[in-house]
C-alpha cells in the first residue's frame, strides 16, 4: 500500500493529479489495476487512506487515566506524529498539499475526517464510560476534527512549518478555552 502511494505521489507531482490514471499508478507500482483496486476503492483513496488510525487508538489507550479526554487525544496525536520518520513526514506534507489544492481530494478528505470523528467519539466514549451517541462526546470529537482541518489548511499555506507543533499549539488553544 505504501509503495503504491509513493508511486502515485510521484506521478501526481510529475503529471498532475487529474492527468494521472489508475493504470499509470498500477504500472509504476508494478501491479495490475485490479490489484490497485484491492487496496484502494478510488484514485482519491490512494492519498486519503493511511494506517495511522490504529496507531492513534493505541496511543490514546496508553494515555494516563487522569488526563482529560482532550489532553489524552492531544498527547496521542502528538506522540503518534513523533514516531514518524522524516520520509513519512515528507509524504504527509506532500499529501496535505495535494489534498488542500484538489477539490475532489478535499471532498474525499471530508468523508475520511467524518470517519475519524466517529473513531474519536468511540474512543472517548469508552474512556469516559459514556455512549458514543452522547451529544457532548460527538461535539468534543467534532471540535478536535475542526482543529485538524484548520491545521491542515494552515499547513498547506505554510509547508515549512512543523505540522506536529501546529497541531499541538492548536489543540492547546482549544484546551485552554480558545480565548481570542
Amino acid at each position: 500500500m505504501a509503495a503504491v502511494q509513493r508511486h502515485a505521489l510521484r506521478l501526481f507531482r510529475e503529471l498532475g493529479y487529474n492527468a494521472t490514471t489508475v493504470e499509470q499508478i498500477a504500472e509504476a507500482a508494478e501491479i495490475s489495476p485490479s490489484t490497485f483496486f484491492r487496496y484502494f476503492s478510488t484514485k482519491e483513496d490512494v492519498l486519503i487512506m493511511d494506517n495511522y488510525d490504529p496507531l492513534l487508538i493505541s496511543a490514546f489507550e496508553q494515555q494516563p487515566s487522569e488526563l482529560s479526554p482532550l489532553s489524552a487525544v492531544r498527547q496521542a496525536m502528538i506522540s503518534t506524529m513523533a514516531d514518524m520518520s522524516a520520509d513519512e513526514l515528507g509524504t504527509m506534507r506532500e499529501r496535505n498539499q495535494l489534498i488542500m489544492t484538489v477539490p475532489e481530494l478535499r471532498a474525499a478528505t471530508l468523508n475520511n475526517l467524518t470517519q475519524t470523528m466517529q473513531m474519536i467519539t468511540e474512543m472517548v466514549a469508552k474512556r469516559m464510560d459514556r455512549k458514543p451517541d452522547d451529544l457532548d462526546i460527538r461535539t468534543f470529537a467534532g471540535a478536535v476534527i475542526g482543529v485538524n482541518i484548520s491545521v491542515m489548511l494552515y499547513y498547506a499555506e505554510h509547508p515549512e512549518t512543523d505540522y506536529a507543533a501546529l497541531l499541538d499549539e492548536a489543540l492547546s488553544k482549544l484546551e485552554s478555552g480558545l480565548a481570542l
